[in-house]
């Protein structure tokens, strides 16, 4: 079958690939453009892409022979998963893998923007490090604060574990509670999303963008905020309303924020750029060598499957296009 991937992988996992079919592979630029993924993707069965391929209805229309869509991420807003069911394309992600990354990533820059280590790190590059003070280059401390968590799944719980080494009081709100014993063995206390908001030191997002989440964190949210709190975001950029958390910031309603992921990613809001109550990333909140590979694999190994006539592991659609499978 002819496959696209749109995306380097390890020689030895394109190889795996090019053992079974015939592989296209998007060379020309990165992220490929959506005309170039409408060019390709022609006549192809297999699509292996990443969160910054569009897998939109304009693509679809080019794809009559698609089977299968693998997502090298665990996010999928990317991906038109209902016009991909509608056509009997399957659509897979990689979670799990990244879980221990993101969550590792979260809690570094609790830390930097609490503890002021990227204003810290640019004094000594600068040269402006004179001598220690008693009172110079005051931070905040982590340790026994309250920490809000904004989704509960498999990061957040991860997170939320990691927060426990730190003895901070852990609140968490999801959509849907989870059971009084698995609150008592991670030691998180439900909150709604309000009162999760007012008593929290830093609020950390861990949910999926959709249309319910997107803007979850406007200028009603931000307001309710304790005063000096901090907005930590892993998640996905359009959770948050840009404009209102820079507002936030230059009133000093919140303290900072520390951010991974930006509204109109890859722009970044110009004057996030310029403000020193902020920590700023390049979305590297899968970015280890060993979770990296493992999400390469994970993809692979879900093309594949789909592609032999099997269920993928990590099918988001399976049960609504299973019957061309079976």
């Amino acid at each position: 079958m002819e496959v696209l991937v749109t995306i380097p992988l390890p020689d030895d996992l394109m190889a795996s690939i090019e053992g079974q079919h015939r592989v296209t592979i998007a060379t020309s630029t990165f992220p490929v453009s959506s005309e170039e993924l409408r060019a390709l993707i022609r006549g192809k069965h297999g699509l292996l892409c990443t969160i910054t391929d569009a897998v939109d209805r304009a693509l679809l229309k080019e794809a009559d022979e698609l089977m299968v869509v693998a997502n090298y991420g665990v996010g999928y807003d990317n991906i038109d998963v209902a016009s991909c069911t509608s056509k009997g394309i399957l659509v897979t992600n990689t979670p799990d893998v990244l879980t221990d990354a993101t969550a590792d990533l979260t809690m570094a820059l609790i830390l930097a923007v609490a503890r002021r280590l990227i204003e810290g790190d640019q004094m000594v590059r600068e040269g402006r490090f004179g001598s220690w003070k008693p009172f110079g280059f005051l931070g905040t401390e982590v340790c026994g604060k309250t920490l809000g968590i904004v989704g509960l799944g498999r990061i957040g719980k991860a997170v939320a574990r990691r927060a426990r080494g730190f003895s901070m009081t852990v609140l968490y709100y999801k959509r849907n509670r989870i059971p009084g014993p698995e609150e008592e063995r991670l030691g998180v206390i439900y909150r709604d999303l309000k009162d999760l908001l007012r008593e929290s030191d830093f609020v950390s997002l861990h949910v999926p963008l959709t249309d319910q989440t997107y803007h979850m964190i406007g200028p009603v949210e931000l307001e309710a905020m304790k005063e000096g709190a901090f907005l930590v975001n892993t998640s996905r950029g359009a959770v948050v309303a840009e404009q209102a958390l820079v507002e936030a910031l230059k009133s000093g309603s919140i303290a900072g924020a520390a951010l991974d992921v930006y509204e109109h990613e890859p722009r970044v809001h110009p004057e996030l750029i310029s403000m020193k109550n902020t920590v700023l990333l390049p979305h590297l909140g899968s970015a280890t060598s060993e979770t990296r590979r493992k999400m390469a694999e994970r993809a692979v190994a879900n093309l594949l499957e789909a592609l032999g006539n099997k269920r993928p592991r990590d099918c988001l659609n399976w049960d609504a296009v299973k019957g061309l499978y079976t």
